[in-house]
């Protein structure tokens, strides 16, 4: 019987990336208040193709909308893909690219001040969501020249004026 642990994969993980969609997300989040109604929203962007997500919260923060902005993104993805994700939040930037993540999830989700973590379910669906997909995060200037952002941005407000309309 051979070991298993000698058996090597068809594919290494650097081939199986290299075969990943590449897809490019920008998000954003506002809310109306901080706290209150809170709207998200996101474009997808494959091979030329788009889409557009947005949702809504009654009783979100700016912070949360986000996080959820990015989350939902990644969630609709079929299959691990390489993402560039696009967000003017230094918070959402930094909680990856600072390790700061890593940091709380090694320290069971108590931050630096010995409290727990704010908005931890997001940041714990997001780091579950970084697991499938090879994630780089993007800050870029927010309300600036990014139209993109700008799309994401009315996409979040449109959510807010829409659901206060009713």
């Amino acid at each position: 019987m051979i070991p298993t642990e000698n058996i090597q994969n068809k594919y290494t993980r650097a081939q199986v990336q290299a075969d990943y969609k590449e897809v490019t997300i920008y998000t954003d989040g506002a809310c109306s208040g901080n706290p209150g109604p809170g709207g998200w929203g996101a474009v997808l962007i494959y091979r030329g193709q788009e889409k557009e997500l947005s949702g809504y919260y009654s009783e979100s923060t700016n912070n949360r909308m986000e996080l959820t902005a990015a989350l939902k993104a990644l969630q609709a993805l079929k299959v691990p893909c390489r993402v560039k994700l696009y967000t003017d939040s230094a918070y959402l930037c930094n909680g990856f690219n600072s390790g700061w993540t890593m940091a709380w999830e090694r320290n069971g989700w108590i931050n630096s001040k010995k409290k727990p973590v704010e908005n931890q379910d997001l940041w714990m669906a997001l780091v579950n969501e970084t697991k499938m997909h090879n994630v780089e995060w993007i800050k870029v200037k927010g309300h600036a020249d990014n139209a993109y952002n700008n799309r994401c941005d009315k996409l979040a407000t449109d959510q807010i004026k829409r659901h206060k309309a009713e």
